[in-house]
């Protein structure tokens, strides 16, 4: 019977899974295309230990497998191929309904980087998140060559620093053209970070409009689906860079009238105001003191946070759903539940949040609730969604060797629940589970399944299963932040001592431990999930 049942609730999760997510080829049928990403980004001097930040949820029904991918030298005139379709790909080698659109020139040497569906960390310490914003249908130009991820790849390739990435990919742009909707790309080194967004400019122009501005040194941004750069000052060298087109297109395209002041979020965003509730919701968390204005027309573009942030923050705010506030999507499903004395006598009732209440429910559960008593639930963007793919939370960090300055601090699935792995920018390897993915069907080999089923277990009754799950989160990232500390000493140590090959080995033994630690965990969790669920929970 609990064979049967674990069955029903597999093809369950996987039948919701399915119509999650998001994708530029369908978007005009997907109720999430546009609201499928958030990239926190903090700048080195506002960070607890002076390192950089960037980071990014893949919200949406995209490729859970990732690779590290080796640096290579190659032979002059050598070119390399540029693809469509690689986002919903089962496993590295599935090449089913991919397309090599065009091909470029090689460069001379790569650098190895993590290639998740948006590559997001080479062995420079240069990192990049990713957030859709979409943009005006009219500026998409589909036979423009490049899609975001594979400027992400190319990038990642060739560049060190985010300033060098942020003009390579104009470049490409320009000679190649862009092909995606609108894009923002949150490009992080060792130094600074900054936020690229990009904008085809119509489908008869071969080309792209895209505008870079840095996050101020002690500042901290977010994105979250929707342009954020207003104001561009080109004079500021050291905090903006843009396409030459980026105004004459405005005007062009009947986007900008060429008098009022020009804002690329007015001209290119196709948006009301350049926030909503992550945006709001991140920055005065880090910033209380501004007490932002969710009904103001506009928030600043980056904040200066009361405190410094820490990793551990930002892991925090993945996790965010709101609880406790005002936008809490729970806060109105409430309950009562008979009180007993030591006798069993009835001496009254409690009023207690339900015990499925949660911040996950789909469109059919709340739909469901508002039937039975209308204003019960009301729709929050949440900052963690249980459509997630996965979510990486990088740290650059220039006193370390660059194998262990950048490292990346990754979960499958749902970033509220899930825990995260060290993979340092020195990898070479990874574990085998991690080449299959789980989101076209379930399959015991794919690594996301292995946090999946608890979670969803979890969720079915999140009340009960929140201290103890959010216990293990905690456990992990605790155990995380302890042995990488001695971790990095022993590894620095054997670089000095030129014994690279053998600090790769401990690199990648490190990650491939702590992964099997956390399975092993969530296994036992959804274990337990079963026998309670056995027991009516």
């Amino acid at each position: 019977m609990m064979k049967h049942l674990t069955t029903i609730i597999i093809l369950t999760l996987c039948t919701f899974i399915s119509t999650q997510g998001q994708s530029i080829y369908d978007q005009k049928n997907d109720p999430f295309f546009g609201e499928t990403c958030t990239s926190i980004m903090v700048s080195k001097g506002a960070s607890t230990d002076g390192s950089v930040m960037t980071s990014h949820t893949c919200d949406g029904r995209y490729r859970t497998w990732l690779t590290i991918e080796e640096g290579k030298e190659y032979e002059k005139g050598s070119t390399t191929p540029i693809y469509k379709g690689k986002l919903k790909t089962e496993t590295p080698w599935d090449m089913r309904k991919v397309t090599e659109v065009g091909t470029i020139p090689q460069a001379k040497e790569t650098y190895s980087f993590l290639n998740t569906a948006y590559p997001c960390l080479n062995e420079k310490q240069l990192a990049i998140g990713e957030t859709t914003f979409v943009g005006p249908e009219e500026l998409v130009n589909e036979n423009g060559m490049f899609l975001i991820e594979e400027l992400e790849r190319i990038a990642l390739e060739r560049c060190s620093t985010a300033r060098d990435a942020i003009k390579l990919i104009g470049e490409l742009i320009e000679e190649y053209g862009y092909g995606d909707w609108g894009e923002c790309i949150t490009i992080a080194d060792k130094k600074e970070v900054w936020q690229l967004e990009i904008v085809g400019e119509g489908p008869d122009k071969i080309g792209g409009i895209w505008a870079a501005q840095r996050i101020p040194d002690g500042h901290v941004g977010v994105s979250a689906n929707i342009s954020r750069i207003g104001e561009i000052d080109l004079k500021d060298k050291d905090h903006f860079m843009a396409s030459k087109n980026v105004f004459s297109a405005a005007k062009k395209l009947e986007r900008w009238d060429g008098e009022k002041p020009f804002k690329f979020w007015k001209a290119y965003g196709d948006v009301e105001k350049p926030f909503k509730i992550r945006e709001y919701f991140i920055l005065n968390a880090l910033a209380p003191s501004l007490n932002i204005d969710f009904e103001a027309d506009e928030i600043p573009f980056s904040v200066k946070p009361d405190k410094k942030v820490s990793v551990q923050d930002v892991m925090a705010l993945y996790r965010e759903t709101y609880e406790g506030t005002k936008y809490d999507m729970t806060q109105n499903l409430m309950v009562t539940k008979k009180k007993y004395n030591d006798d069993k006598e009835e001496i009254g009732v409690d009023t207690i949040k339900s015990p499925i209440a949660n911040p996950w429910m789909g469109r059919d559960e709340r739909n469901l609730y508002e039937a039975l008593n209308e204003g019960t639930v009301e729709f929050q963007r949440t900052v963690a969604v249980s459509w997630c793919s996965y979510s990486e939370i990088i740290q650059l960090r220039d006193w370390l060797p660059d194998e262990i300055g950048g490292i990346a601090w990754f979960s499958f699935d749902n970033p509220g629940q899930s825990p995260r792995i060290p993979i340092y920018s020195g990898a070479t390897e990874l574990p085998e589970s991690f080449q299959y993915c789980g989101q076209k069907r379930y399959r015991e080999d794919a690594a996301i399944w292995q946090y999946r089923k608890a979670n969803k277990l979890a969720t079915l009754a999140w009340q009960s299963t929140k201290e103890g799950l959010l216990n293990e989160v905690a456990y992990f990232e605790e155990k995380g932040q302890t042995e990488t500390k001695e971790l990095e000493a022993r590894i620095s140590k054997l670089i000095e001592e030129g014994k690279k090959e053998k600090a790769a080995v401990l690199i990648n033994k490190y990650t491939n431990d702590f992964t099997g630690a956390t399975m092993l965990r969530w296994k036992e969790l959804e274990e337990q999930y079963w026998a309670k669920f056995g027991l009516g929970f």
